[in-house]
């Protein structure tokens, strides 16, 4: 097996990962001081393409996660490249070698700012800056607003209803996510679904996301029903571009613990109506 330290990146075989690598992956996170996220990992290797870089001692010296939404979008995530392999091309090799598996979709990421770099240099653009939230969140009296929903009554409608607002094809995608979900809420009108929300776990947080509505009260329903029951901290990732959802977060305890920046490949516009997508799914995935 080449080795990473010794061998020019270009050279460097990249394999797709399967659920059999899922405690490699986490000995990865690890290394680089990211949580063990279980479940989160193993959702990734089951649904997205996990492609990684070997080290000759069997660990990972490197991954990279891209999700296809059929041929119009692909979001990329999860690049990690291992402490001891840092600064030897690893991670250029990887998001190249993604770029190219994603052909003319579309492609975006969330970026930290040790990250950022390496992507302009690829020729993304940054179209935003996206804040993660984390806290108790305080719901009061609020009222119940919206209902869990009945995948088998619904299914059909939130298919379509995402499908129009995140414009490309995720339906497969979102029907293994229902089924991992803790829970999935609906707004309606008299015409049926116009929102919907879910909620996953991973370790110890409430993950909520995505969030899809037609406006800012919709949202604040959703996530504040959906956190009725977290018993403990939730996390969602909201846009700069809704500080009026972002101040109510922070009223009700859930504040700002990192951000990033939103980027495209070459700035291209991404389908959809994006107006309705108040929360991605998860930075990972879309």
């Amino acid at each position: 097996m080449p080795d990473p330290l010794t061998t020019p990146a270009a050279e460097l075989p990249v394999r797709r990962l399967g659920p059999e690598d899922l405690d490699r992956c986490l000995a990865l996170s690890q290394d680089r001081a990211w949580a063990r996220e279980e479940r989160k990992w193993l959702f990734l290797l089951e649904n997205a393409e996990v492609h990684a870089i070997d080290a000759p001692s069997g660990e990972l010296a490197g991954t990279v996660t891209l999700t296809r939404y059929g041929t119009a979008a692909a979001g990329i995530g999860m690049m990690l490249v291992a402490t001891r392999y840092g600064g030897r091309g690893l991670g250029r090799q990887l998001m190249t070698h993604v770029l190219d598996t994603a052909g003319d979709a579309a492609v975006f990421l969330w970026a930290t700012e040790l990250g950022r770099p390496l992507y302009e240099k690829l020729g993304f653009e940054t179209l935003g800056v996206t804040e993660a939230r984390v806290g108790r969140l305080r719901p009061g009296n609020d009222p119940v607003l919206s209902r869990p929903a009945d995948l088998d009554g619904d299914l059909d409608a939130l298919l379509a209803l995402d499908a129009e607002v995140f414009g490309a094809d995720r339906a497969a995608l979102l029907a293994r996510l229902f089924a991992f979900a803790e829970e999935v809420r609906v707004v309606e009108d008299e015409t049926g679904p116009t929102g919907y929300a879910v909620s996953w776990r991973s370790m110890n947080t409430l993950f909520i996301g995505p969030v899809v509505a037609g406006g800012e009260a919709d949202a604040r329903a959703l996530v504040t029903d959906l956190a009725r029951n977290a018993d403990g901290l939730v996390r969602l990732e909201v846009e700069r571009t809704r500080p009026g959802l972002l101040a109510w977060l922070g009223e009700r305890g859930v504040t700002q613990a990192f951000s990033t920046s939103f980027m495209v490949h070459g700035g291209r516009p991404l389908p959809g109506d994006r107006t309705r997508m108040f929360a991605p799914m998860m930075l990972a995935m879309g």
